[in-house]
């Protein structure tokens, strides 16, 4: 099928725009956070990214102590160097307060289109008794974030895997998934569809979980993106998303997530959604890769 000339221009104008333009660095000084931007700013899409480096200083260590915002300012400068960046061009960012609420207000202030963090890797339970910024952020911010945990090994980012369901953050998923992997040379991109009990289809016609897979696998190629799917059944979602991405040896895991948050206050942690069977929650601890989580935008 021939393109009409404007329809192939703004494919091509897609194609040719940066992934993210905005990311924040939520830096806590430890970790494989740095080794992940580096990482990422050798992938094509996110070569022209701007950087916002952030930096919380403690409340109870401020007090007006030039001491602790100096050695913030040491670790940020420490950090831009060892991540290869030129600091002219990184947005170094120093708040005191809680650091869960700075890393949601300072995206919110730069309109950031990737929240990138590192993370312990503690369950549910522990992560609330340990008062975890990561899990905080994870469950609350609307915006697209990256988690790396500290216990995984960081890799060039050749083989991408997304989760597939056909929700319409399912579609934002693969989209983001598309524009990461197409200019990558030799990247693979894998859909997985975990569906809870194998469900034989009509005489005659596919299952649901092969409408999807093949609906993705042709959104992809609109993204100059061949997508090999693949059909996984487990009782647990959360765990048949982590097997897949073992069994590929996937390097990024990207997910869709529409976990419910909270609608009234921000300012409290959905308990009853972390002590219970969140899909994406799972995920970020035992995922075998980094996860990028794609958030259904809020309604007003």
């Amino acid at each position: 099928m021939v393109l009409k000339t404007e329809s192939r221009h703004r494919l091509q104008q897609s194609l040719n725009e940066t992934v993210f333009k905005n990311l924040l660095i939520a830096d806590s000084g430890k970790g494989h956070v740095e080794e992940m931007v580096r990482m990422l700013r050798d992938l094509p899409g996110f070569r022209a990214a701007r950087i916002n480096l952030l930096h919380v200083v403690p409340e109870q260590g401020s007090a007006g102590s030039e001491e602790h915002w100096g050695a913030a300012a040491s670790l940020l400068a420490q950090a831009v160097g060892r991540m290869g960046l030129d600091a002219s061009e990184v947005n170094s960012i120093i708040r005191n307060g809680d650091a869960k609420q700075t890393v949601l207000k300072v995206a919110e202030e730069l309109d950031a289109d990737l929240i990138v963090m590192g993370s312990r890797g503690l369950g549910r339970l522990q992560s609330i008794l340990a008062n975890s910024t990561s899990q905080y952020v994870f469950q609350l911010s609307t915006r697209p974030m990256l988690l790396v945990r500290d216990d995984l090994y960081v890799r060039h980012v050749n083989r991408l895997m997304v989760t597939v369901d056909g929700t319409g953050v399912g579609d934002d998923a693969l989209k983001i998934a598309c524009e990461m992997i197409r200019d990558i040379p030799g990247g693979q991109l894998i859909g997985v569809h975990v569906a809870r009990q194998e469900l034989a289809p009509s005489r005659g016609a596919s299952s649901k979980g092969d409408d999807l897979l093949n609906n993705a696998v042709q959104k992809a190629r609109t993204f100059g993106v061949e997508l090999k799917p693949m059909h996984v059944t487990d009782a647990d979602v959360g765990r048949g998303v982590c097997k897949a991405a073992e069994e590929t040896n996937a390097d990024l895991v990207v997910i869709a997530s529409q976990d419910r948050r909270p609608l009234v206050a921000r300012g409290l942690v959905d308990l009853d959604k972390l002590l219970g069977g969140s899909v994406s929650d799972y995920i970020r601890v035992h995922a075998p890769a980094p996860v990028m989580l794609v958030r259904e935008p809020e309604r007003g």
